[in-house]
Formats: structure tokens, C-alpha cells, sequence
């Protein structure tokens, strides 16, 4: 996970304080599956899914929602649906250190049973977002207890800590151009390559800024290079990869 600050103004768009007197919870008009696009649940059949959906309560968070919050931390395991979820915490001085974006599919919370915790961090949908939720109790009945999930549950978070150490070297060995071009090459494997063979990651400079751990004005400069080296385009709230190698290869630059 990325361990960086993200930039503030006057409105603190992140604070927990003003988010949480009466969060939206509603639920989803529309039944979905929470779990047919997640790869813990990939060997489960059809009428398994189903059945995981039926205990599984669906909720809806409007952009700007908080889902975890420390001030009233709940132990269980959100699936993310669709939208995305910012994981953040909020330093003493007010500042917010943009910990992941997550894309849908991605699963989070407190649940201690399975190695997943949010330590001191916050979640917060950064777009209208459905959002799963499983207790521990159907964690236990339902997860641990089928060796299928067990095994996956094991093997996605030996991802998790390869990640982290992925991310550590960035941090400490390669330069900002190359930490910007790794990001975006990762964030692309989420998202659909058109017919040119490009990638548009909706996601702006204070965002990725957040993630880099760096200054929104040093990655403005950044990207303003990586446009003019051909590899991106860039609009309101877009990047659009053009060339994906190229980035590739630039993200291993060390110097």
C-alpha cells in the first residue's frame, strides 16, 4: 500500500469529523453480485455466489462517504463492488496520507481472522460506490471453513506484502518520473484497453500526488514530461496512457 501525503486546502474533503454524523448507508435498489468479480471467490459456482449475495448486505456510498472510520471502527470485511475507495489517515496537524485508491474487486476492513486490518486508517468512497459487507461470523462459517477461499485468502495476502515491499523501493530508490510511471502502468491493470491500445485512469495530479508521496507541483511537472515524451495524454480528472511500454520501461529507471 502507498504510504504518502495528500495536499489540503481550505476544504478538508477528507476529515472524518465532518463526514459522519448521518453517513448514507442505503441500500442498493438494484440487486448485484458482490462477489462473482472478486478473485477470492473465483472457484465458487454459480449457486454458491448466489448464496454468499443472499447473506451479504449491499449498501450504496455516495462520493465523499466515509465507510471505515476509527471513530467508530466496525470488525468486518467490506467487497467493493463498484466505484472506488480511498484508504487514508489523518495525521495530528490535520494532514490526510493517501494510504491506496481501490478498484472494484478489491476487499478491505478490520477482520483480524484473516490477517486483514485497517490499523489507523479511514475508508472513503472518492465515487458513488456499492459496497458488500461480511461479518465474522460468515467470514468463519462461510470462508475459513472451504479450503478453496482459505487458500486464496492465503495467497492474496502474500500479494498484499509483495506490493508493500514494491512500493517501499519505489519510495526509496527511484526517482519521482519512474515511482509516476509504475503507478500508472499498475493502475492500468484495472482498466480496459481500447481499440488503440490505450488506458484512460480516471484520477487527478492531487490524487496521484497522494499516491507518489510528493508535492501536487513536482507531479504536475512530472506528468507535463511524460506528456511531452509522447506517453500520456491528460484531461479534467484523466490520464490517458498512450504508450503503456514505454511506461513500463521507464518505471524501472533507478537514477
Amino acid at each position: 500500500m502507498d504510504v504518502a501525503s495528500a495536499p489540503t486546502g481550505d476544504r478538508r474533503p477528507w476529515s472524518p469529523d465532518g463526514r459522519e454524523a448521518n453517513p448514507l448507508q442505503a441500500s442498493s435498489p438494484e440487486p448485484f453480485s458482490c462477489l462473482s468479480e472478486v478473485d477470492l471467490f473465483a472457484d465458487l459456482s454459480a449457486d454458491e455466489i448466489a448464496a454468499f449475495d443472499r447473506m451479504a448486505p449491499a449498501h450504496a456510498f455516495r462520493n465523499g462517504e466515509i465507510v471505515f472510520s476509527q471513530s467508530q471502527p466496525v470488525t468486518a470485511l467490506f467487497i467493493l463492488k463498484k466505484g472506488r475507495v480511498r484508504i487514508f489517515r489523518v495525521t495530528e496537524d490535520g494532514k490526510a496520507l493517501t494510504m491506496a485508491i481501490l478498484e472494484p474487486g478489491a476487499v478491505f476492513g478490520e477482520m483480524m481472522l484473516i490477517g486483514q486490518r485497517m490499523y489507523d486508517n479511514y475508508a472513503e468512497a472518492i465515487e458513488d460506490s456499492q459496497i458488500c459487507q461480511l461479518s465474522v461470523q460468515d467470514v468463519e462459517r462461510h470462508m475459513l471453513s472451504d479450503p478453496r477461499i482459505a487458500i486464496r485468502v492465503s495467497r492474496y495476502l502474500g500479494e498484499q506484502v509483495a506490493r508493500l515491499e514494491e512500493r517501499l523501493t519505489d519510495l526509496a530508490l527511484r526517482p519521482l518520473i519512474a515511482r509516476a510511471s509504475s503507478t500508472l502502468v499498475r493502475l492500468a491493470g484495472s482498466q480496459r484497453v481500447s481499440r488503440l491500445g490505450h488506458v484512460t485512469i480516471r484520477l487527478t495530479h492531487d490524487q496521484l500526488a497522494g499516491l507518489l508521496g510528493a508535492t501536487r507541483e513536482s507531479t504536475s511537472k512530472t506528468m507535463a514530461d511524460l506528456a511531452s515524451r509522447g506517453l500520456i495524454r491528460q484531461a479534467r480528472g484523466r490520464i490517458v496512457l498512450v504508450d503503456l511500454d514505454g511506461l513500463a520501461i521507464l518505471s524501472k529507471r533507478m537514477a
